[in-house]
């Protein structure tokens, strides 16, 4: 019997989330459709069903309801089931770790590894309402897809500069100079994009405007994924998890002020350290490789290209042996008002509080 999922998208990374267990879904000969927010761009491919009223999504009673963010309608039939949107990099030490808030929304939620697994049972045992499975991440399915896509061989050494939304520790407004300088003095291409979440229209323009007078920068509309970092042989970054998922791709990260700095990565304090820095990355230094490699093991445990398969099997699983042994849901009356305001002028209908 074919099963059905609904893949809920909120912003344009999901779709690098997503997509792996999409593959794996059909694999296996069940259904799949998507449910994208306003603030998801439209990126489907022809092939990729939208579903695009919360009626259509009632008729369809998805089995599951597999959200690469914080949020997922409540009334949405369905297992609803987190599948994380980035790997646990703390990004401010004196601050609450954003990545194990529980909302109350969430029956399944997919820890990735080592470092976060323990984070996540121990919420489960003390909330006592949701179950959590290390599945591994959905998103590294793909790079155990395209080794050799990863590692094409190219005559100039290229940079992909990212930076966190994350005011305080974004790097963006004093990278852009050197940036600016590097690209007019070194024989490198450059790759430039922003996280979804970073809105400043002047800042982004700024780089658009330097970008225009280099030949050899290029600045993307949103991250593009596997392709941005199969272009790429190192990285320039902050604070961002985005981090995690170049070093996955086995290619080395240069940072600047990140907050946790450490062996498997370059970090500079200075500003004018940056060069340097790019050039001895480019060089792929042993040390430096092989500690990255040690700590990327830490965060993603599951490195055969079956995380889908898994977030999958963790579904039935709750179905079968653990749904009718937790404990309600809060209320959570608050965010569920708040939640039906937002959407109140596409659906009033659904103003109604359910479940």
């Amino acid at each position: 019997m074919k099963k059905r999922y609904l893949l809920f998208a909120s912003y344009d990374y999901a779709y690098h989330i997503l997509r792996p267990l999409q593959r794996e879904i059909r694999r296996q000969g069940h259904e799949v459709c998507w449910f994208l927010e306003d603030t998801c761009p439209d990126r489907l491919f022809d092939d990729e069903k939208k579903l695009v009223s919360f009626g259509e999504v009632k008729k369809y009673n998805p089995l599951a309801v597999l959200a690469a963010g914080n949020i997922v309608y409540d009334f949405f039939p369905g297992i609803k089931v987190n599948l994380l949107h980035g790997y646990n990099i703390p990004k401010r030490l004196n601050r609450p770790d954003n990545h194990y808030r529980i909302r109350g929304w969430f029956d399944i939620y997919c820890s990735q590894g080592p470092k976060n697994t323990p984070g996540f049972l121990e919420r489960e045992k003390r909330y006592g309402f949701f179950k959590s499975y290390e599945t591994g991440w959905c998103r590294a399915d793909e790079f155990f897809y395209a080794d050799a896509v990863l590692n094409l061989p190219r005559e100039r050494k290229c940079v992909y500069y990212a930076t966190t939304f994350t005011k305080g520790v974004s790097s963006a407004v004093e990278v852009l100079p050197v940036i600016d300088k590097l690209a007019a003095e070194k024989p490198w291409d450059w790759i430039i994009s922003f996280h979804p979440l970073l809105n400043d229209a002047s800042l982004i323009d700024a780089y658009k405007e330097m970008a225009s007078r280099h030949s050899n920068v290029r600045f993307l509309d949103g991250y593009k994924g596997l392709p941005t970092l199969a272009q790429a042989d190192v990285m320039l970054c902050d604070n961002s998890s985005i981090i995690l998922e170049m070093m996955l791709a086995d290619k080395p990260v240069v940072t600047y002020k990140n907050t946790c700095p450490g062996p498997y990565l370059i970090d500079c304090t200075d500003i004018d350290e940056i060069g340097n820095a790019l050039e001895s990355a480019i060089s792929r230094p042993d040390s430096l490789i092989q500690a990255m490699r040690n700590y990327v093991a830490q965060f993603e445990a599951h490195r055969d290209g079956h995380n889908s398969e898994r977030v999958l099997a963790a579904v039935d699983d709750f179905i079968l042996n653990q749904k009718n042994k937790l404990r309600s849901k809060p209320l959570n009356l608050f965010r569920k008002i708040k939640l039906r305001w937002r959407v109140k002028n596409k659906y009033f209908k659904y103003l109604l509080l359910r479940k």
